[in-house]
């Protein structure tokens, strides 16, 4: 027989949530298989069998909350589809001879009981426990669809009475008036959902949270991309010439340049990080996820292009791993996608930054001593005030307009 447990996904991780048992009690169970989801704080992960045989117990119903090291499932081992059923018939011919009711007889305790006890399914353990507590079997209800008394029946009889019950089924009431189920949907938050929301205000409270905002004439941009993008997907196998890459080059040469903007804070310290992992959100039906590309300065268009798809469609598909969403020094968000002409993010975790982008939309502007309608792009960058300085973030955020303005320079910068 095994145990199948919630293993250690992380350091920070300490509990999630069964999202999805794959299997239900009396399936087959192949060594390896995986057998339920669980979600939390960061990524869902698969827990798999170290046994072969038959899932005889599941332990944890889906949408509860489970510790790490928890068991929420026995797995009986080798082809044992042939053994549980003669289980419950042994156990249901144990009570059915009258030897154990002489037995019972010499206990005074239930002398006035067994005519009805006699009548009684019951288990030994039950009958055991009942003479010990002085409690009349045939008033005990049980849980089990075939009227059989089992030991945890009777020790819920024997507390059931207790008053404190009451306590908490005062709180349910309290929140029921209050919502009218014909106007308002209830809908449960996700562990995920309350994890961002937590984090996120936790960024809000802990932080001197400033935004700051530049304009960007993507004109060139767009033309080098229009030029370039059939013979750069030819050359790299069918990856496809995106925006993300511009950024992220954009992003990394204006890091260089302002190191305090790829920091971070740790306790009296700041750590000015020499390396340029850039978190990409990711927004997908669980919610917004952040996983990683890893040496962003060490990678090429196409290297970059490749490294964001593949990310966002393991977080599609909820095959992130832990490794993927963690050790970000700097996050790029794109509102734009959904239609976003402005706003300001909040930083991730620890980081000292964040870039916005925003929908490209077409505006009059000034072109020298002209009036021209260009594609214009919002962006914002959200920072720290406490490690970044104006002047810092200002200069940041101009570095980034002057090299997708003159996308040419950015080769300058590979």
């Amino acid at each position: 027989m095994a145990e199948i447990i919630v293993p250690e996904l992380a350091e920070s991780i300490t509990e999630g949530t069964i999202a999805q048992w794959v299997k239900k009690p009396g399936d087959k169970v192949e060594k390896g298989e995986f057998i339920v989801e669980l979600e939390t704080d960061k990524v869902n992960a698969e827990i798999i069998s170290e046994e072969a045989g038959i899932l005889k117990e599941i332990l944890a119903e889906e949408g509860d909350t489970v510790l790490v090291g928890a068991v929420i499932a026995i797995v009986e081992a080798g082809d044992a589809a042939a053994t549980p059923a003669p289980t419950p018939a042994a156990e249901e011919a144990t009570p059915a001879p009258a030897v154990e009711a002489p037995k019972a007889a010499p206990a005074p305790v239930v002398v006035e009981e067994s005519s009805s006890t006699e009548r009684v399914i019951a288990s030994p353990a039950a009958r055991k426990l009942a003479r010990e507590k002085g409690i009349d079997l045939a008033s005990v209800s049980p849980v089990d669809p075939q009227g059989r008394v089992r030991v945890q029946d009777v020790a819920a009889h024997g507390t059931a009475p207790a008053a404190p019950a009451a306590k908490p089924a005062e709180a349910p009431k309290a929140a029921t008036p209050a919502v009218d189920e014909s106007r308002v949907t209830v809908e449960k938050m996700s562990r995920r959902r309350q994890t961002i929301a937590t984090r996120l205000l936790d960024v809000k409270q802990s932080t001197a949270m400033l935004t700051t905002f530049n304009e960007i004439d993507m004109t060139n941009v767009m033309a080098l991309r229009s030029r370039k993008k059939d013979q750069f997907q030819e050359k790299h196998d069918g990856t496809r010439l995106g925006f993300m890459s511009f950024f992220t080059k954009a992003v990394v040469a204006a890091l260089k340049k302002y190191p305090y903007v790829n920091a971070q804070i740790v306790g009296n310290e700041i750590h000015l990080n020499n390396f340029y992992d850039v978190g990409v959100a990711v927004s997908t039906d669980d919610g917004l996820v952040v996983p990683v590309v890893r040496d962003c300065d060490r990678k090429n268009f196409a290297e970059i292009e490749d490294a964001i798809g593949g990310l966002a469609k393991k977080a599609r598909d909820k095959k992130l791993q832990i490794a993927d969403l963690q050790g970000g020094s700097f996050t790029i968000t794109n509102g734009g996608v959904f239609g976003s002409l402005m706003s300001t993010p909040i930083m991730n975790g620890t980081q000292a930054a964040i870039l916005g982008m925003h929908t490209i939309q077409k505006r009059p502007i000034a072109v020298g001593d002209e009036v021209q309608i260009r594609p214009m792009m919002y962006v914002a960058l959200s920072y720290d005030h406490r490690i970044i300085d104006g002047k810092d973030s200002v200069g940041f955020l101009k570095t980034v307009k002057e090299l997708l303005e003159n996308p040419e320079d950015l080769l300058l910068e590979s």
